[in-house]
């Protein structure tokens, strides 16, 4: 259910046909990552603000300034409350603009906010800022983490206690203009230069073990390879299975799970895998596509049920750079195969 095909929906309608509600209602949140600390559920996520940019295939009307921080008792609850400010672009010396999607971790009673933002030579890297509580506020670190770049990280802790963080994004989250391990910053206006060819291996998510104090990367990073089942990897005219962006990795049943965004088909697609690092085998979709261009979410486990949160643009009634985090129940079938969700019945 993309933008560009609005202009005919009964937002009523569609609203009461959704599988859920927004989990507030008086700012717009997207892009949320969900974690149980301290047995409660937080969730973060992007800020969505009307800064007044154009729209273009860049992403410039997403230019988000700050973080919430969101809280549930329960999956019961419905409904968050909001924390308030946790971090802000002003407090971040080397960000400029554009606090995309974030996460966070925690590690031996201290949180770790992970975020993208694009910097003062418009390059947008990772940073970290860091609380002695879920809800912030975060102390950014003085410089992003060396040698990152490009976009939504998501930080994956491991049954040994290793943590991994997984992260990229093609068109605006620049991914495609590292491919020779420098940025490249020619044809800076257009989201599609440097992509690989339609019958080409489609561009891979990025990953990289984490240090123990989780400021930096222990190793460099390598590249998520995403295969069918005959062993190939996607490629990148395969746009209703490719990586696009929103990486996520869960562990089920002793499985890992990645899942991602298709971006412009407007997929949530999953694949598993025997290790952290890959390969990692499609399996299928998530979710269906959302009212709004974007797609983005976390999977997260409270007691025996896992959830699924994501976004949509219900509540700003189709403005795609205004969206409201939602979550609903993921089932397995007696296989691991997620079943596939619909956002409106």
């Amino acid at each position: 259910m993309p933008e560009d095909s609005i202009d005919h929906i009964n937002f009523e309608e569609l609203n009461r046909r959704a599988i859920s509600q927004p989990l507030v209602s008086h700012i717009y949140t997207a892009d949320p990552s969900a974690h149980v600390f301290n047995g409660k559920i937080y969730i973060y996520p992007s800020h969505d603000i009307d800064a007044g940019d154009a729209f273009d295939d860049l992403g410039s009307h997403f230019a988000m300034e700050d973080y919430h921080v969101l809280s549930m008792e329960s999956p019961e609850d419905k409904s968050a409350t909001d924390h308030g400010t946790a971090l802000h672009v002003k407090d971040i010396a080397w960000a400029e603009k554009q606090l995309w999607a974030p996460d966070a971790a925690e590690k031996d009673g201290k949180y770790y906010l992970f975020f993208p933002a694009k910097g003062y030579d418009g390059i947008f890297r990772i940073g970290i800022a860091v609380s002695d509580s879920p809800t912030g506020p975060f102390i950014p670190q003085p410089e992003p983490i060396k040698n990152s770049f490009s976009i939504d990280p998501a930080v994956f802790k491991d049954d040994d206690g290793t943590y991994y963080m997984y992260f990229g994004g093609i068109w605006g989250g620049q991914l495609q203009r590292w491919r020779n391990g420098i940025f490249n910053g020619e044809q800076p206006e257009s989201p599609f230069a440097f992509l690989p060819e339609a019958d080409e291996p489609a561009l891979c998510a990025k990953v990289a073990k984490l240090s123990d104090d989780l400021l930096e990367f222990a190793e460099p990073t390598k590249d998520l390879v995403i295969v069918d089942n005959a062993g190939n990897p996607l490629l990148q005219g395969d746009t209703n299975r490719r990586f696009f962006e929103a990486s996520w990795m869960h562990k089920h049943d002793g499985k890992y799970y990645f899942s991602w965004s298709t971006g412009d088909t407007h997929y949530l697609c999953y694949a598993t895998g025997d290790s952290p690092y890959g390969p990692f085998t499609y399996q299928g979709r998530i979710l269906e596509p959302v009212l709004g261009w974007t797609s983005h979410h976390s999977i997260c486990a409270w007691k025996d049920q896992w959830y699924l949160f994501y976004h949509d643009s219900s509540l700003s009634k189709g403005v795609t750079h205004l969206r409201s985090v939602k979550m609903t129940a993921i089932q397995y079938d007696k296989d691991g195969r997620i079943i596939p969700i619909r956002p409106y019945l």
